[in-house]
């Protein structure tokens, strides 16, 4: 951006939309400008059903992060597929409005964002590595841990291909890396949080990595561009739950599932002794709820999501109920299914953590807490002692705190862990040497 274009965007943005009959294509161009844009974030939650856009003010005394500013925008139907941006067009638009509003209120014009990114297609897996040193006298430095930890993505990489290659029949994907977080790490079989100037043969690390297809991560990073915004990064959505619940406590030993199930996905991350185990996502959301009322019912879709809307806040009319429970109720059986199965390749852990704790619109729908209360899906798994319950609360969010009394449920908690990423990023990057770096990456 030119000094002119800046000063014309002080104060706003513009917005300037392009639509040739040929294409049917429309263009959004932009200019944002951030003042102080260090102490600014703005999170894009770019769901199948709803945008959601965060205005966070960072408080560097305490590391925390202030919410000024909320957004919120519907999606089309064709707009997103499976978590994934279907119209990069419309999505821009759709990504303007909730940005307009958060800003309105925040009273900020800010660059500096980070989006998430979803969808079957996405893996975060963790992988260990043992490394056996040729020198066990010579202390741990910052270069061998950058080649040990470089060795572990490579190696998680090239599995992460070899799995959606095998999704998509044979087809060579091109994948990227958006996270990645240690979970643990031992010399000799103990245990270490920081392994600089410790001495031992033995090196066991296990990182946390997610790969996503670089088609899905260039449609993010177009829409970025098209809005005017700086991409910080681009986040797992479960792995940016996660790093929600868990914030930036190093001893923290929470152990949890935590489910986001969203528009178009449901996303699992697993949890151990404050480690991220994994991530799982699978293509069943809110939205395959409303198409089976839509079929079974024979109505067309906004009827559907009115009806399933009327169930969820029991305003359904008591002649309609039996009917539009009888079709959610098959839909809510393969996705229960679902998660048995990504739930069940977890098979590394000693037994799976008992509480679960859900986000999301989809969440909402009372039906889906009832099945993971009721049913007996989780006999066939190593739990101990059946899965307790619960939604997410905003004010669980470790770190966050909103100002605007907007932030009033768990369908933003996705959006608020994309502020904890966007922070850990932040103050990853700010840090001048690399054992400071090296320090916050294993802090996370």
């Amino acid at each position: 951006m030119n000094m002119l274009d800046k000063v014309k965007a002080v104060g706003g943005r513009a917005l300037n939309k392009a639509r040739t009959k040929a294409s049917q294509a429309s263009s959004v161009a932009k200019s944002r400008v951030g003042k102080k844009d260090n102490e600014y974030l703005v999170a894009l939650d770019i769901g199948t059903e709803f945008i959601k856009a965060l205005i966070g003010r960072i408080d560097e005394t305490d590391g925390s992060v202030e919410i000024i500013g909320v957004g919120r925008q519907h999606q089309g139907l064709e707009d997103m597929q499976a978590g994934a941006i279907a119209d990069i067009a419309a999505v821009v638009e759709n990504c303007d409005k909730a940005l307009s509003q958060a800003e309105d209120q925040a009273g900020e014009s800010v660059r500096t964002c980070i989006i998430g990114i979803a969808g079957e297609l996405v893996k975060g897996t963790t992988s260990t590595i043992r490394v056996a040193r040729q020198q066990p006298t010579k202390n741990l430095d910052i270069a061998e841990m950058e080649k040990i930890i470089s060795l572990v993505q490579k190696r998680a990489e090239e599995k992460a291909k070899e799995q959606i290659k095998w999704e998509l029949g044979g087809k060579e994907p091109d994948v990227r890396l958006v996270n990645s977080a240690l979970v643990s790490i031992e010399i000799d079989g103990y245990p270490v949080t920081n392994p600089i100037g410790f001495q031992g043969r033995d090196v066991v690390i296990q990182l946390y990595t997610a790969f996503a297809p670089l088609i899905h991560i260039g449609a993010l990073e177009k829409t970025a561009q098209e809005l005017d915004l700086d991409l910080l990064a681009v986040a797992a959505e479960p792995f940016a739950v996660a790093r929600a619940v868990i914030g930036n406590n190093a001893n923290q030993n929470l152990s949890t599932i935590l489910m986001d199930v969203g528009g178009g996905t449901t996303d699992i991350a697993v949890i151990n002794d404050g480690g991220v185990q994994g991530t799982k996502m699978f293509g069943i959301g809110g939205r395959a709820y409303t198409h089976a009322i839509e079929r079974d019912l024979t109505i067309d879709f906004s009827q559907a999501e009115k009806l399933k809307i009327a169930l969820s806040t029991n305003q359904l009319p008591a002649a309609k109920r039996p009917a539009v429970e009888k079709a959610l109720a098959k839909t809510a059986d393969v996705w229960l299914s679902g998660i048995e199965l990504a739930l069940g390749e977890f098979d590394k852990l000693d037994h799976l953590p008992h509480r679960m704790f859900l986000c999301g619109g989809g969440s909402s729908l009372d039906l889906l807490m009832q099945r993971l209360e009721g049913k007996e899906w989780y006999k066939s798994l190593p739990f101990t002692r059946k899965p307790i319950v619960h939604h997410i609360r905003p004010d669980q969010v470790v770190g966050i705190r909103d100002t605007t009394n907007n932030v009033t449920d768990h369908t933003f908690i996705t959006a608020m862990g994309l502020l904890r990423v966007g922070l850990d990023t932040m103050q990853f990057i700010s840090n001048d040497s690399i054992r400071d770096k090296l320090d916050k990456m294993l802090s996370i």
